[in-house]
């Protein structure tokens, strides 16, 4: 790591009041949290494959929706 990361990290630490530790250990948990683009499609997939919704089932709630409005 970089001299100039590390003081950036140990300033921003301190400025949310934690150690640098602390905020590191934040800074992992939130990354690891976050879905990449490639798990939320294989999550989406997932999802997909156990519904029995289809697409005309989909152009029809919209349709419905839109005509509720009118």
């Amino acid at each position: 790591m970089s001299e100039g990361t590390l003081r950036t990290l140990k300033v921003r630490a301190a400025r949310s009041g934690q150690s640098l530790q602390a905020y590191v250990r934040h800074l992992l948990d939130e990354e690891a949290a976050t879905l990449t683009l490639e798990e939320a499609a294989e999550q989406a997939r997932a999802i997909a494959e156990r519904s029995s919704v289809t697409a005309d089932d989909v152009v029809e709630a919209i349709g419905e929706t839109r005509r509720a409005r009118e």
